[in-house]
């Protein structure tokens, strides 16, 4: 790292040109490619994934995406003849327009109130172009008149509703401005996280614009990826920054400032971003064309952000100089000369508070996570549909016209579809629909319709709830377990159930049968790398049960936020409705990457100096006054980047913004600086304790090299509980050619650094 950070500031200008190169040459590539995101949640082998399938095939562009036109008349009826040939005029425009595949008969409401019509474009929503469906939107609001409201939905529609996006991100950035500010001091040293942070996300932005090309990749990847890398890099650049500070106070000059904090701290980002990436990939082991693109959207994002942080940020630390440190600190350092930095003010105090009261405050940091956790027990995996869109959006004005104009249902309808062969399937498929209006939770039932060929027919079912409802669920189950095997038995006909609520409940189903496997393998990957670092089988098992307890904390603030609808409204999120199928797997990668960040910088300078002084209650207490505010200021801006996200408009983002904020601050907040180090002051000696044949054989890595001039002290043997002095003296032995090794790695970087 140290040969890496010495070149960048050799190369400072060429440094700066390359990265900016990279941001320019991927986004004018991003631009001239377009964007070529899909939202595709079918996942091969399901039902509902067949029911397209079928239909698409059958009819030739009724698998394209449905959107509906509502109009609604305050006073009078939409049968009066001059909102009649409006409207018919309308539909026509509609029907003539590119990519609409064809445009469905309208229907009337009971009160004559209310009146919609189906259209469809001859593609799914993901590869419809936007100025393709504004097109459609104009037109149709058009025919708007005194008395005659029109409204739109679908989710191609929603494509044309703007977000808040620049406005979020604009708010995220000033915040965190402010914040580095407060803890610098100084204008130049807080602007750098952030200049490297945007060229880094800017560039990993474009590129993910450019890999939805080549893979499936969600339309939220890169605001997902926006998301992660600008709390990830400020944070990232703001750890390196502050150590590079410590160094000027401590009289080093600028160059070797620079080296040492990318030497020392810049391995500890790379390490933290290496677990972030790992918690990521591993969405990979799920096989989800949608979440594989997701999860190497994220994890370019944060690749960049880490390498930026290690090669632009020291070219621009050495730029900048002694301005660093703010006026008043180079006015101190001139006139007194390097001075002690000890930990002092609220986080020596607080510390010190930890180590007196750890069973009080333990306790009260592990009530907390769990009151927080307890709403996830109720977690519900469903579709969250435009009924929980903003109220003043179309989408939403739509849904709540056709809901009270024709029951909810009407927003989800079920499409049973059928391949048909021979005469005695047919006669079954025509006698479904009087077995299926006798079913429990069926509104209404349509006729059966058939293609040109008569191989293939479908059969619309409107259930009487929402299709978020549970019940709209349990009605799937119904149908597919009771219903159509009867309809079926003694035939050929096989009936497949697709429809907004089947496909995403077969997304659920699929996801949650995977997630034990997938949280199993990223708490295994996560502890191996922290037992690769620490040494110890103690810091691994606490770091998995924190991260889990942080997450499910987190989950228990979304449920309460979306699911319960605490809030939703007043942040304009929309009303209350269940969770995303694929916002757990999601999460749970981004979540657990993020905590192991902080569990890293945290107990690596308790490591540290457990390492130098094999005193466990000192290790605990200088790790916490020593880190506590740099993760503190981390956190404040991590958390202010999420929570401006939430000012987008998108659910999705929104969700994932608030989830993020609350996993963040109780990590920093309530774990990282009051349970962990309560647990750690609880257990002694024995949150270092590794078998000694584990030792043996384990490889070493280190996450930060010694810093110049440290002296360090290997402690007692961590399979024996004796105090130093008291050690055979084979092992004393043995410890002393530990120390010489290390001392002579110590007194190499020292010249290296001199160099």
């Amino acid at each position: 790292m140290a040969a890496i950070a010495r070149w960048c500031i050799r190369h400072r200008l060429p440094t700066v040109l390359l990265w900016l190169l990279a941001l320019g040459g991927t986004a004018a590539a991003a631009g001239f490619a377009g964007s070529a995101y899909s939202n595709d949640y079918e996942v091969p082998g399901t039902e509902s994934g067949r029911a397209t399938a079928l239909l698409d095939q059958g009819f030739h562009g009724q698998g394209g995406d449905s959107d509906t036109i509502v109009w609604h008349t305050g006073h009078g009826s939409v049968r009066a003849s001059g909102v009649e040939q409006r409207m018919s005029q309308t539909l026509n425009k509609i029907d003539d327009l590119p990519g609409i595949s064809s445009v469905g008969a309208p229907r009337t409401s009971a009160d004559g109130h209310t009146a919609y019509a189906e259209f469809t474009f001859a593609a799914q929503s993901d590869e419809i172009p936007e100025p393709q469906v504004r097109t459609v939107v104009d037109t149709a609001k058009a025919a708007e008149a005194d008395g005659l409201q029109v409204e739109l939905g679908g989710s191609a529609i929603a494509l044309t509703q703007t977000t808040g996006v620049h406005l979020s991100e604009a708010i995220g950035v000033a915040v965190a401005a402010l914040v580095l500010f407060l803890a610098f001091g100084a204008f130049a040293a807080s602007l750098l996280p952030i200049a490297t942070a945007l060229v880094s996300v800017g560039t990993a932005y474009a590129g993910i614009e450019l890999l939805g090309h080549v893979m499936t990749v969600a339309d939220f990847a890169p605001m997902l990826g926006m998301l992660i890398g600008l709390g990830v890099g400020i944070d990232y650049a703001l750890f390196i920054v502050t150590r590079h500070r410590k160094a000027l106070r401590r009289g080093l000059p600028v160059a070797d400032a620079v080296t040492h904090a990318v030497s020392t701290t810049g391995r500890a980002v790379v390490f933290a971003g290496a677990t972030v990436c790992i918690a990521l990939l591993g969405m990979l082991i799920l096989r989800l064309d949608f979440l594989n693109g997701v999860a190497i959207a994220a994890s370019l994002t944060v690749v960049l952000t880490v390498v930026a942080s290690v090669t632009l940020l020291p070219a621009l630390l050495s730029y900048i100089g002694m301005r660093a440190l703010s006026g008043r600190e180079r006015r101190r350092l001139a006139e007194r000369g390097p001075q002690p930095d000890p930990p002092t003010g609220f986080a020596a105090r607080w510390s010190a508070f930890v180590e007196r009261h750890p069973r009080a405050l333990g306790s009260l940091a592990a009530a907390v996570m769990l009151v927080l956790a307890l709403p996830t027990l109720g977690l519900h995996l469903g579709t969250s549909d435009q009924g929980n869109s903003p109220a003043g959006s179309t989408t939403r004005k739509a849904y709540d016209l056709i809901g009270e104009g024709f029951g909810p249902g009407a927003n989800g309808p079920l499409t049973l579809v059928a391949k048909l062969d021979g005469a005695g399937d047919r006669v079954a498929l025509d006698e479904l629909p009087a077995r299926l209006r006798t079913t429990a939770g069926v509104a209404s039932v349509s006729p059966v319709s058939y293609n040109g060929s008569g191989d293939t027919a479908f059969v619309t079912v409107v259930p009487d709830s929402a299709p978020q409802s549970q019940k709209t669920s349990d009605l799937v189950d119904r149908l597919r377990t009771d219903v159509l095997p009867r309809a079926e038995s003694r035939t050929s006909l096989a009936v497949e159930v697709g429809g907004v609520t089947a496909s995403y409940d077969d997304f659920a189903e699929v996801i949650i049968g995977k997630l034990p496997l997938f949280v199993g393998v990223v708490i295994a990957l996560g502890c191996l790398l922290l037992l690769l670092a620490f040494r110890s089988i103690g810091i691994p098992l606490k770091a998995a049960v924190m991260n889990v307890a942080a997450v499910a904390s987190a989950f228990g603030v979304v449920v309460a936020v979306f699911q319960w609808g605490w809030g939703s409204e007043l942040l304009g999120l929309g009303s209350a409705g269940p969770i995303e199928p694929f916002l757990p797997v999601i999460m749970v990668s981004v979540l657990f990457g993020l905590s192991m960040d902080y569990q890293v910088f945290l107990v690596s300078r308790m490591y540290e100096e457990w390492r130098e002084t094999g005193d466990n209650r000192r290790a605990v207490r200088v790790g916490l006054a020593e880190t506590s505010r740099v993760i503190n200021s981390a956190a404040v801006i991590m958390i202010s980047v999420f929570l401006a996200f939430v000012l987008s408009g998108d659910r999705v983002i929104a969700m994932f913004g608030i989830a993020l904020a609350a996993a963040v601050a109780l990590d920093a907040f309530v774990l990282r600086t009051l349970l962990v180090p309560a647990l750690m002051h609880l257990l002694g000696r024995a949150n270092w304790w590794l078998p000694g044949w584990l030792d043996r054989r384990l490889p070493r890595i280190s996450i930060e090299a010694p810093a110049p001039g440290a002296r360090a002290k290997i402690p007692p043997e961590r399979t024996s509980v004796v105090e130093p002095g008291r050690t055979p003296v084979m092992k004393q032995m043995k410890q002393m050619k530990q120390f010489e090794q290390m001392k002579h790695l110590e007194e190499e970087h020292v010249r290296d650094i001199a160099r």
